[in-house]
Order: C-alpha cells, then structure tokens, then sequence
C-alpha cells in the first residue's frame, strides 16, 4: 500500500532520531558516524525551504501546461467536455507523481506532492463539470455530494500511500463540504462532521494499536491530533461557522440562533472533551495529541465569555496570560522534583531538538514576513552656488 519501502522510512526515522540526539549531545561523533552509515538510503530529499519552492513551482507549471492545452487544443469547449479533460489530468497527474516516486526515488521533495494535489484537485472539478453541470437542479444537488466524498477517498489514499499528513487534512475539509451539500440544517451539518471524525478517530486508533513503535506512529499521531481538534472546533460553536463551506471560504459568520438544548449541550461538551484529549496523550505519551488537547483547553477559556454572553474587557487577554504561564511553571516545577527530574515518564528537560528546529523556521519565517522595507535615499536637492561675483578663469557668478 506504502509507495516506500518499509525498510527505507525505517531508515530514515532512525536517521532523523539520530540527528537529534546528536545535536542535543546525547551522541559523540564517534557513536554517531558508524550508524548514520548504516541507516543509509535511496530516497532523495531536501530542505524545508526548497521543498516549499519546488511545491509551489510544480503546482505553477502544471496548471501553465493544462491551460496551454486548452489554449491550443480546444477553443471555447463546453463544461462537460472540460471535466473529461480534467479527469485525463488528474489521472496523468497522479501517474507522474507515482513515476517520480518509483523512478527517481523523491521523498517529501515538492514535485510529487504538488502532482497529488493538482490530481486531486482536478479530480473534483473534473466530476463536478463532466457529471454535474447539466439537468436539473435538484437531480444536481442530490448527487453533488459524491465529488467532496471522491475527494474524501482519494486524500485518504494519498495519506496512506504516502504518508503526507496535509492530505488527511484535506480530507477533513471534504468532510465539510460533504455535510454542506447534505442538509441545510446548521444542527445535522455540526453533527455529520462530529460523527464523520468521531468514527476516522476511532479508526485511526484501532489501526495505530499494532504500530506503536514504527514509522507509521507518526502519521496515526498527526491524524489522531487533527481528529480530536476538528471534533472539539465542530462543537464549538464560537469557533466553528454556522454555514460550515461559507466561512471556510468567505470567512462570513452567520448570526443564526441555535436551539437551546443543543446550544447548551455544546457548552458543556467544549469544558469535557480538553481534558479528555489531554488524557487520551498523557497516557499514550503522544505530544501531538497534548498539544491538541491543550490548544482546546486555552480555546474554551477564550470562548467561555461569548458563549454565556459576557461583555469581553481589554484586560481579559492578560489575566489568560498569567494564568497559564502560572500552570506552566507549576508544572515545571512540579516535574523537576521527580525523582532525577521525571515524573511517569515526563521531564521538563529538553530531550530532542525538534522544538528548537521549529522555532528557528517559524522566527525566520515571521522575520521574512515582517521584515521593514528599506528607506528611499532622500533626494539629493538641487546645487546652489553661493552667488559669487566672479569665478575662476574669469567666469561669472551665473557660471
């Protein structure tokens, strides 16, 4: 099912482990050097920097390609004929990714994640052209659904066949439009995405119990994180929008009331399920799932005002900010007494070099964003002379 072989992304966990533990001095070079050399590979890689580049410039040349063949091979055709053309594309996209994995071997290099994504793009516009831009209304709108579940299906697949977290993402936003295109009740669209994620957790959970110390842990980490986060914000009636496709798009909000019970049942569902997400991480020692469950958890107490009705005041923001660094630093402390700083497994100190890597991208990320623009040279003002009677070599003043 994997295009990878295990024995490769065995490897290259182990190499990255490897690097981290190097760099925060847990290994000597001289520890280090032998099994690096034994978690050699094939797979080519690169940089985040580079990938983001190659991402975005194989998604600008392929969607250059489609258009010139439009351009050139067809002139003004109908919408049926350009959804079939569309679905050739997804199919070729999807037949160059699958190439440029097996043939030149890349791995999470920018091209063949930009052809998955352009496959599974043109893959819904092209169904919903070719099958879905005729006849009438209501024979349209029953039927519409089955383009955001093909994508549902086809970023599931991508996930599973490799490994690229966004795509169970993406899936999940198909799930939105999915219960837009179903009902117009807000109540049924909230419920369908909760049902919707809460049967993906559960599967997620049952498939992660057998690979609990592999490469494949992570990805069921990530997917476990998004689910249990896209459950508490479909709750969340603060945070998630009334008209589930509207807002994702337009960022609207709607001002539609919602019943009381089930306004109320939200309420309190949004105080149980933080801590049942950060259960749920503490005992299976998954960060991931913590840092879900915590993200939640500082969200309720944000939203907790609005959903009772409560005027909001300017110092709200600074007495949330010194109430949690106050948990943070008892918790800190309440680690370090452990017996040699650990607690259950948890320490305060720092074990791995992950955190610090990401911190260093996103500081030069927001120091790229909010760089100043260099000051303009003020103009250099016109030259004057001072008006002198005479010049040299018996030049005027007017000289």
């Amino acid at each position: 099912m994997r295009a990878y072989s295990a024995s490769c992304e065995e490897a290259l966990r182990a190499r990255n482990l490897l690097k981290d533990w190097a760099g925060e001095g847990f290994l000597t070079q001289s520890h280090y050097q032998p099994m690096e050399q034994e978690t050699a590979c094939d797979l080519r890689r690169t940089n985040i920097f580079l990938r983001l580049v190659l991402f975005f410039f194989s998604l600008i040349i392929v969607g250059a390609a489609m258009g010139l063949f439009f351009v050139v091979f067809l002139s003004h055709p109908s919408q049926q004929i350009t959804g079939v053309f569309l679905l050739i594309f997804a199919a070729i996209s999807y037949a160059a990714a699958e190439l440029s994995v097996s043939q030149a071997k890349l791995y999470r290099y920018g091209i063949e994640e930009a052809l998955v994504v352009c496959s599974v793009g043109f893959l819904c516009v092209g169904m919903k052209l070719a099958f879905f831009s005729g006849g009438s209304y209501s024979a349209r709108h029953s039927m519409e659904s089955l383009v955001p579940a093909a994508g549902i299906i086809a970023s599931i697949l991508i996930w599973r066949r490799l490994g690229l977290h966004y795509a169970f993402l993406g899936a999940m936003i198909f799930v939105l439009w999915m219960a837009y295109d179903w009902t117009s009740s807000h109540v049924a669209q909230h419920l369908i995405v909760v049902a919707f994620y809460a049967v993906g957790l559960i599967a997620v959970a049952a498939l992660r119990s057998g690979d609990r110390f592999t490469y494949l842990d992570l990805g069921y980490s990530v997917a476990e994180a998004l689910l249990c986060f896209g459950i508490y914000v479909a709750i969340n009636l603060q945070l998630s929008s009334v008209d589930l496709l509207g807002e994702w798009w337009r960022g609207l909000r709607s001002d539609t009331a919602f019943p009381k019970t089930f306004y109320w049942a939200t309420w309190v569902l949004i105080w149980c399920l933080p801590p049942a997400i950060l259960a749920r991480g503490v005992r299976r020692k998954d960060r991931l799932v913590i840092a879900a469950g915590a993200i939640a958890a500082l969200l309720t107490l944000a939203t907790n005002k609005p959903y009772l009705g409560w005027p909001r005041h300017t110092w709200d923001p600074m007495f949330l900010g010194v109430f949690l660094a106050g948990v943070a630093l008892l918790l800190r402390r309440w680690l370090s007494r452990g017996p040699d700083g650990i607690r259950h497994g948890f320490t305060a100190r720092r074990l791995s070099g992950k955190d610090k890597q990401w911190i260093n991208v996103a500081s030069t990320a927001f120091g790229l964003a909010h760089s100043p623009a260099p000051n303009p040279e003020p103009a250099s003002p016109d030259v004057h002379f001072g008006g002198g009677d005479s010049g040299g070599a018996g030049a005027s003043s007017d000289f």
